[in-house]
Order: structure tokens, then sequence, then C-alpha cells
């Protein structure tokens, strides 16, 4: 017996189809130039956040610390829902415009809770605008990415070339939008008025709708594919209600799409889309066709997987260690749009008589060692380091990744030193008891650990974007681009669950580690701390990238991995 799959069908008549001439850096030059203003309007309110909810609406530092934690959070785990709006109903382009819609009502209703609703009713209006602003943000976010690099094909060396170049670019793009929105933005929120601010972000997110429009017709669009969420709860739900079939027993062979494979023949028979591979064995169990398979005329999906069903999805759960692994990674960076800024705004940031830099925009320093670094990474390290490892990209993706997760470590280790460094100044003068007294000490001390958060985006957030773009089944891309934002949200979340911890603990014992006056606080010791977890962190990284195997790719793709200098091992690749 033999079930054929109209998705299969469809994919068939895709294939077909004459190439189009649509996509492209003719069409992705649209998605960027979006990026980068919506980068702008989203880190020209979150980078000073916390400023607001402290100074504005009087929150203690701890509390905005979370708020602005689990706010950022919610924003990089959306896109696990729109995702799946995505791939199921609406296809990537409309949930685009969706959610810059969203996005762009709350950006107004923002700006009107600033300016026009009394003091009284601010709070609760500001949070639902910001959570609007989240949800757009989010929703847009894994499939503008997604959408963009589908722009480029993918079939041949050169091809994916352009595509990892992309990725590189892309980052370096939406860099410069948050660069500007930090220099510019934030100096009219300190020395301005929010009011005006906030109406520069709305408008910034209307001209970035404006632009999507345009380029509709350059655009390479595709209609939703169905949803790979659910294609994994199948495969579970079956491996679940197979757990207890014996293969060698009950089996009457191994279901793929396209028909029956017996014990035999499915020796012989290999898919041409991706090999299997040697891992989450337990989940073949969801492709035997066993008795009551047998006796049914149409195919229960949630009892009977293809091949590829369960390939994708194992896939797919191959990540999800690396996925764990890399959270520490996103509760440093959290600690950038909170904790830093407070540090900053305890010190010395006269550039002149007449001006004064407001400390968010010290974040700029991040984004300027991107928009350097990455220019030199291509053009210099890559070249370098390929003539060592004869790897195209230089090194691969999970070395690169595990360079900034080292670097992280780094980052914390570097502000625990300047923050002991800050307090000795302020015992010298006996600052203790006044924390809205400027500490004789400049503000330049902070731009190392800014730098060093820099060089870890560089190689930890790329390396993450193109590893969860090449290593996801295609037709679970956008699911892969949410998976990566998600790294972000669950960070933002954890660190918020730590601070709370953090000062519960502390409180207990006398002294909070994390108290509005952050002259009597500790921050130098809570530092120490995430600088600890790091390091353990990192060893568990080592430990899992040892063990991690690389998606196999057509026939054509296995001499470019040999030339690499990969190490081929079973039915995959094996690094580091």
């Amino acid at each position: 017996m033999a079930y054929n799959s109209h998705k299969d069908d469809k994919n068939v008549d895709s294939a077909q189809q004459k190439p189009s001439k649509k996509g492209g850096w003719k069409a992705a030059i649209f998605l960027l130039f979006i990026a980068v203003v919506e980068r702008f309007s989203f880190f020209g309110l979150s980078a000073n956040l916390v400023t607001y909810l402290t100074n504005e609406l009087h929150q203690p530092t701890s509390t905005a610390a979370k708020n602005v934690n689990i706010w950022t959070g919610v924003s990089n785990i959306v896109p696990l829902f729109s995702a799946f709006l995505a791939d199921s109903f609406l296809g990537r382009f409309k949930t685009i415009v969706l959610a810059c819609v969203i996005y762009l009502v709350g950006m107004i209703l923002l700006s009107l809770s600033v300016s026009v609703v009394p003091l009284d009713y601010r709070k609760v209006i500001v949070f639902v605008a910001l959570y609007m602003i989240a949800i757009g943000e989010g929703g847009h976010k894994p499939c503008v990415q997604t959408f963009a690099a589908d722009q480029f094909e993918e079939d041949s060396l050169q091809n994916k070339k352009v595509k990892s170049s992309f990725f590189n670019w892309w980052f370096w793009g939406i860099v410069l939008g948050p660069s500007i929105g930090l220099l510019g933005v934030i100096y009219v929120e300190d020395n301005v008025s929010w009011t005006v601010a906030t109406v520069m972000l709305a408008v910034a997110m209307a001209a970035a709708l404006i632009l999507l429009l345009l380029g509709v017709k350059r655009y390479r669009k595709q209609g939703p594919l169905g949803s790979p969420i659910t294609t994994v709860a199948q495969v579970l739900v079956a491996a679940a209600r197979k757990w207890r079939v014996d293969k060698k027993r009950d089996s009457g062979g191994d279901f793929r799409e396209d028909g029956l494979l017996t014990p035999v023949l499915f020796q012989e028979r290999i898919s041409l889309i991706i090999k299997l591979v040697a891992n989450c064995r337990c989940l073949d169990k969801a492709m035997i066709f066993d008795k009551h398979d047998a006796i049914i005329k149409v195919r229960d999906p949630w009892r009977l997987c293809s091949l590829n069903q369960v390939e994708e999805v194992k896939l797919v759960l191959r990540l999800f260690p690396i996925w764990l692994s890399c959270l520490m990674y996103a509760i440093i960076v959290a600690q950038m749009n909170t904790f830093f800024v407070k540090q900053g705004s305890t010190l010395q940031r006269s550039i002149t008589p007449h001006f004064v830099l407001p400390p968010a925009t010290l974040q700029a320093i991040v984004g300027l060692t991107i928009i350097l670094g990455l220019p030199i990474y291509e053009r210099f390290f890559v070249p370098i380091a390929r003539k060592f490892t004869g790897h195209p990209s230089g090194i691969t993706m999970l070395q690169r990744v595990g360079v900034g997760l080292f670097l992280s470590i780094l980052i914390m280790v570097v502000s625990s030193l300047v923050e002991t460094k800050r307090i000795n100044v302020v015992k010298e003068y006996n600052l203790l008891d006044h924390p809205k007294v400027e500490v004789p000490m400049k503000v330049w001390w902070l731009v190392p650990q800014y730098i060093i958060t820099g060089l870890v985006e560089i190689f930890t957030y790329v390396g993450l974007q193109e590893l969860f773009y090449s290593q996801m089944p295609e037709s679970m891309r956008s699911l892969g681009s949410a998976i990566n934002l998600s790294v972000n949200g669950i960070g933002n979340f954890v660190s918020s669950v730590i601070i709370s911890m953090a000062q519960g603990i502390s409180s207990k014992h006398g002294e909070e580690w994390l108290g509005d006056n952050l002259n009597r606080a500790h921050l130098n010791y809570f530092y120490w701390v995430l600088a600890g977890i790091s390091a353990l962190n990192f060893c568990f990284f080592l430990w899992i990238a040892k063990r991690f195997v690389y998606k196999k790719l057509d026939e054509d793709d296995v001499p470019e991995e040999k030339e690499s200098g990969a190490i081929n091992r079973d039915m995959g690749e094996e690094i580091i």
C-alpha cells in the first residue's frame, strides 16, 4: 500500500517551473534598507528604555531592569508564533506587512502616551504600546531575515558563498540602524523630550513600511508551505504511539511519501534532499509501517510519518543542545541595555562644557565595532583562516560561535574589574551615600566592555544566524530563524530570573547587590557570578560541539566538505 502526498506534488510542480528573474540583490537591498530603518526605530527605544522607566515612571533599578529584559524577551519569543503564521497561513511577505502595521500602531500609541496621556494612566498605556511594538518587531523579524535570504539561490558553491557573505552584510546593515539611533535619538530623549523622540521613531517605522511595499514587484515570493511545527508534533506523537513496536517483528517496511520501502529497498533508496543523520534513532519508529497501518485506507499523519518528515525533525532536534548552550551569551548581552547604562549614568560624561553624553549612547560603540569589524572579518580574517583550515568560510559555524562564547566570559570579567575601580573611586571621595553625585571617573572606562560585546556579536550572533538557517530543512527555515531569535528571548527571561535571585539572596544577607544606589550595591559581584556561569557554559558548549553532526546535502556537496578540512564521520560531518 502506498500513500501519495499532495505536498510532494506541489514541490514537484514548483521544481518544474522556470527559474524566476526576481530576487537577488536587487530585491534583497530593499529588505536590507527596511532592516536598517526598523533597527534604528527599535534600538532608539530599547537602548534607553531603562532610563525612561526609572526617571519618568519612577521604577526601582532592579524592577526596571527586569521589565526591560521581559519586554525584550517577548520580542524575541514572538517570532516562534509569527513563523507558524507565515508558514501555515499567510506566507512570509504578508506576515511581514501585518507585523509592520502592528509595529507602527504601537509606535504611534507610545508617542501619544508620553505626551498627551495623564501621568496616572500613562504607565498602563506605555506598557500596552511597548508590547504592541514587541509583537510587531518580533512578528516581522524571523520572516524578513529568511525572506531576504530566500532572494538568493543555493544551487552552486559560488551562490553559497554569496549567501554566506550576505549574512555578514545583513548583520552589518542591521547594526548601522541602531548605531544611528543610539547617536541621535537617545540624545533627543535625554536632552529634548521623549515626545519628540517617539515621533521620530514612529516616522521611521512608517518609512520602513513604505519601503517594503515599494519593492513588492522585485521579491521572489512563495505561499505558505505548511507549518513545520505541525510536522515536528506529528513525528513526536507518531514515534510515541509506536514506542513498543519492534521493527524486525512488526514492520512491513518504512514509509516514504512516494511509496512504501521494504527493508531491502530502504537501504538502496536515499533521499535526494537530505541524507540520513545518525542520531535520534528513536524517532525512526514514526515511519514504521505496521499491521494497524495496513488495514486503514487513509494514512493517519499522527501515526505514520514519511522518511523525510522524520529526518527533518531530526535536523531540528539536533540543534537543541547548541541552542541551550548559547542562552548564556544572550544573558550576558542583556546586561548592556540595563546595568551598563546605569553604570554609565554615574560617571563623568561631559564632552564639552555644554554637551553631556547620554549614558545609553555608549551602546553605539557596539554597533561601530561591528560595522568596522565585519569587513575586517570578511576581507582579512576569512582569507587568512582559509589558508590554514581549507574551509570556504575560514572557520566553521560552530567555531565562530565558540569564539564569541569565550569572549562573553571576558565581557563580565572586564565589567567587574571596571565596576570595582568605580566603587574604589566612590569610597575615596566619600560618595557611598550620594548616588546622584557624579563620580570623578571618566565614562570611557566602560568602552572596553562595549567593544568586546561588539566582537561577541560578530562571532556568536552571525554564526548562530547562519547555523540556524543552513542547518534547518528548507521548508523549516522560518522556524529556524525564530528558534535562533528565541535564544535572546529565553536568555532575557532567564536574566530577569537571575536578577530576582541575586536580589533575594543578597537582601537576606543584609546587602543588596542590585539596589537603586549603585554606590552601595555590589554590581561587580553580580558580574563575577555571570562570568563563572559563562565559563561553565563554555565547557558545555565545547562538549556539545565536538559531537555535533552537520546536515548532509546533495552528493555534489560531499567533496566540498572533504576539501574544507572537516572530518566526515558516519553519515555526517564532525566539527572541532
